[in-house]
């Protein structure tokens, strides 16, 4: 074996160009294995050198295997308990490493040193995942989905444990576990798998009309995101920031991202479900890999003190937004997602977050959601990761230095020396010693509290529809559509009909039009209203008391609540398939594919067949997938390259018509030469085009690739959706 001349060294980690991959250098010597792949031997788990790894010890070589075969053991045992128990909710997730740094320090309301030091970059790991999904489901459910950043920070570990969501379904923690058990598969039956069109969520949801807020978001596009890297993160909770005067304010925390809010449609995520069950893990991991990084820029709505009942919803309700034309988001900083996991199981899967990790200069307040996570998440981690030691496992390790009394337990990692491990102590000199304030000592903040103690909620939780009535009455007519077909969907799926329409009623009370039109599409007569007493969820002796009220919307229209308003004016990242066969022009195809990519996005020549295809200039071209392998629900656009021959082969082709027809159907844009209107023709776009003479909107002919480029930035063109029936 090659012996390495530089032990404990290796090779710096290159992106797919060559380039060196950037390095978060505190994190990155607590989390890899830094020996040389030539300097090592195959041991056992305690470093015996192992000798023959493909046969177990047995009495003569066709007799029994013996017990005393340690190695065989060893490997056999590890195997049998490499899964660890998964995620309640959150199974489904995928992560990568990644920095942040601080615009402006903040230092006038908050002391916490990641916020204040412009100097300073905080290395991070994200987790996404989806909630209800379990480990193997489908990446396009439709769900929310988690959006979690563990910050290691020089003060010690903050956990940002938010949602791509604002809100959330329920105010109060004791009913968490009736919403998972609802919205899980059914237990009679264990299905669906990954999904909330069935009875048992919608029998909830029906008689808890907190939720309706969330429950709009949910049935929105927001919860089918085009990737991992264009969809919005939030903290739901309202937090405080203290800084070091001792002086407070709440906080809403927001991650925007830089490529804009993108969703999928509904059709498109089912079948990318079939085609690629992993779509939005393999497009964070090829981006990174590729050095296109995801950013976020960090937004704080700073709400004071003084300002804490100004406005007609709850500041601890989590079911509640503060409207950003109320109280702007300041964006104070940008976090960057650059390394990928190296082991999966070790990063990604072992990851612990939890909300009550905080540094000083964040504190939280009274949010009866929060306060429950603050106990369940030290609870899950224990069951999951078998050992209150599981901060020490690399992922979950702080890069400020850790000092306490606490010792021993399962699985125990530090070897702490000295003679004493509890405090007050002489001893050992009285180390380790209680820090100051002023040395960086946590201190709460000291919130005066003069109550009953009561099993109740404030009255200023009671209402429930007027933000779910802002967030529809927010959308674009096409988002409005896509609300009504979901709630269509999913109720349609329903196997009780007094369900169904006792959400109708709840519906009502949202928007009347909505539950119109849903109610339409089930075929059922509107209610008049909803089933009373309408929430089942309260105390037994207080239902009478404790009915949702209806308030009016404190704005009418909120226009960061759509998608509609996102940012389209780049294609970076956006994956584009360029449709070509033999006799294609080449120049056509290089100068459409070389304009795309100067632009940022990723194309790929899509064929009949894999191989190269030849041009009529006499040349070859590459192909890079064929219609066998490929979908037009894993791109962006399609742009179908000139090229008489070409575009004669593809016309006859019944693949390749029903890649553009899909395409068409999903309102993206289409783009072709001058010539390539006979090969539309053949198409549904030119059968609709025979029909009417209005342009369609996102299809381009004869464009300059420059035009095609503008309009695939507009992500898609939903006034085509009205057409439902292209075949495809």
């Amino acid at each position: 074996m090659k012996k390495s001349n530089n032990d404990n060294t290796k090779e710096p980690l290159k992106t797919d160009a060559g380039e060196p991959k950037p390095s978060n250098q505190k994190t990155e010597e607590l989390l890899r294995d830094v020996s040389h792949p030539d300097d090592q031997f195959l041991t056992t788990n305690q470093g015996v050198r192992i000798n023959d790894n493909n046969n177990s010890l047995k009495a003569g070589e066709r007799g029994p295997s013996l017990l005393e075969d340690f190695i065989l053991r060893e490997k056999i045992t590890h195997f049998d308990h490499e899964r660890i128990p998964e995620r309640i909710v959150h199974a489904r997730g995928s992560a990568a490493h990644g920095v942040f740094r601080v615009y402006e320090s903040m230092s006038k309301y908050t002391k916490a040193g990641f916020l204040t030091d412009t100097s300073r970059e905080t290395p991070v790991f994200v987790r996404f995942s989806t909630v209800a999904g379990s480990k193997g489901s489908s990446d396009l459910a439709r769900d929310v989905r988690g959006f979690a950043v563990k910050f290691y920070t020089e003060e010690g570990i903050f956990d940002l444990v938010g949602n791509n969501i604002p809100v959330f379904f329920i105010q109060d923690a004791m009913k968490f576990p009736d919403l998972v058990h609802a919205v899980k598969p059914e237990q009679n039956h264990e299905m669906p798998q990954a999904a909330s069109a069935h009875d048992t969520f919608w029998d909830f949801i029906s008689l808890m009309p907190e939720s309706m807020h969330m429950i709009m978001w949910a049935m929105s596009d927001r919860a089918l995101p085009r990737s991992l890297r264009m969809m919005e993160g939030f903290g739901v909770h309202t937090f405080r920031l203290i800084n070091d005067k001792g002086e407070a304010v709440f906080v809403k925390f927001h991650w925007k991202p830089l490529l804009g809010v993108h969703s999928v449609c509904w059709d498109e995520a089912q079948k990318i479900s079939g085609k690629d069950s992993d779509f939005h893990r393999r497009d964070l991991w090829e981006n990174i890999e590729k050095g296109n990084f995801p950013e976020w820029e960090f937004g704080l709505q700073i709400i004071p003190e003084a300002d804490e009942h100004k406005y007609p919803f709850d500041l601890l309700d989590p079911t509640k937004l503060v409207p950003e034309e109320l109280v702007p988001v300041q964006r104070i900083g940008k976090m960057t997602l650059n390394r990928n996991p190296e082991n999966f199981f070790a990063e990604t899967e072992q990851v612990a977050f939890h909300p009550g990790h905080i540094v000083p200069g964040i504190d939280f307040t009274n949010d009866p959601l929060l306060e429950g996570r603050l106990f369940s998440y030290t609870d899950t981690q224990l069951s999951r990761l078998g050992s209150p030691n599981f901060h020490e496992i690399p992922i979950n390790r702080s890069i400020a230095p850790v000092h306490n009394n606490q010792r021993d337990g399962h699985m125990r990692q530090t070897i702490n020396a000295g003679g004493t491990n509890y405090h007050p102590n002489s001893i050992g000199g009285g180390c380790p010693f209680q820090a100051k304030m002023a040395d960086g000592g946590f201190v709460s903040y000291t919130e005066k509290i003069d109550a009953v103690k009561v099993r109740n909620r404030s009255e200023s939780f009671r209402d429930h529809f007027s933000q779910a009535t802002l967030f529809f009455h927010s959308q674009s007519p096409a988002e409005q559509q896509h609300i009504v077909d979901a709630f269509s969907f999913e109720l349609g799926k329903l196997e009780r009909p007094y369900i169904r329409e006792r959400m109708v009623g709840v519906l009502t009370q949202v928007d009347k039009t909505l539950a119109t039109k849903v109610a339409a599409n089930l075929g059922i007569p509107v209610p008049n209203g909803p089933e009373r007493p309408m929430n089942l969820g309260v105390s037994a002796d207080d239902k009478g008391n404790h009915e949702p009220v209806s308030a009016k919307p404190v704005i009418e229209k909120s226009p960061a609540l759509s998608m509609a308003n996102t940012v389209k004016d780049t294609i970076k990242t956006r994956k584009i398939a360029i449709l070509a066969t033999n006799g294609v022009s080449g120049s056509s195809l290089n100068t459409m594919k070389a304009t795309l990519q100067n632009e940022g996005a990723a194309v790929k020549v899509i064929s009949q067949k894999l191989g190269s295809i030849q041009t009529e200039e006499g040349g070859a071209i590459p192909v890079d997938g064929s219609f066998l392998t490929e979908a037009s629900v894993v791109y962006d656009a399609v742009f179908v390259a000139g090229g008489k021959k070409s575009l004669s082969a593809l016309a006859g082709d019944p693949d390749a018509l029903h890649f553009v027809n899909e395409a068409y159907r999903h309102c993206k844009a289409i783009g072709t030469e001058k010539e390539g209107s006979d090969f539309l023709n053949a198409t549904y776009i030119g059968n609709k085009a025979s029909q009417s003479k209005a342009p369609d909107p996102g299809v381009l002919i004869g464009m300059n690739p420059k035009d095609f480029v503008s309009a695939i930035a507009q992500h898609r063109f939903w006034e085509r959706e009205m057409a439902r029936k292209v075949p495809a």
